[in-house]
């Protein structure tokens, strides 16, 4: 289901979701792990067919599945979620920029800042309040 849904975000909001600049909101997901573990395979999953469609083709799958789980890895074993969050931030900054830096030839640190910068509004603007507002309706609870 979490790759379900992290897929159709990721697809259905093509044009924002893929590239040098991008804020791709299924993002948000990625704090799930805080919470869930058994999200983290649902998470690679999602990651890995959504960037099937997203024209870097094997690379984007191999590199954009490997940057959210050890994002998701790392959220798991987060103190807090704000710390959490940062995880797919770096992750995705620091894989995504690179990755994308060597297909397309986008300059290395502007690319890593914009890939960051939308990270961080996916996962401290939209995932932080989302998950807070899910823990606060006992839908979701740190195990």
């Amino acid at each position: 289901m979490i790759a379900a849904i992290y897929s159709a975000l990721t697809i259905s909001l093509a044009p924002i979701s893929y590239g040098p600049v991008q804020f791709r909101v299924s993002e948000a997901l990625t704090l799930l792990p805080f919470y869930m573990p058994e999200s983290i395979p649902g998470l690679f999953i999602g990651c890995v067919f959504s960037n099937f469609w997203g024209g870097y083709g094997l690379p984007d799958m191999v590199f954009g599945g490997l940057a959210t789980l050890i994002a998701a890895i790392l959220t798991r074993k987060s103190r807090n979620i704000y710390l959490a969050a940062l995880w797919p931030v770096v992750s995705n900054m620091i894989i995504i920029g690179v990755m994308l830096h060597v297909l397309i030839g986008v300059p290395l640190i502007a690319t890593c800042i914009y890939v960051g910068l939308g990270e961080a509004g996916a996962c401290y603007i939209i995932g932080v309040p989302l998950m807070k507002i899910l823990e606060r309706q006992n839908i979701i609870c740190r195990n």
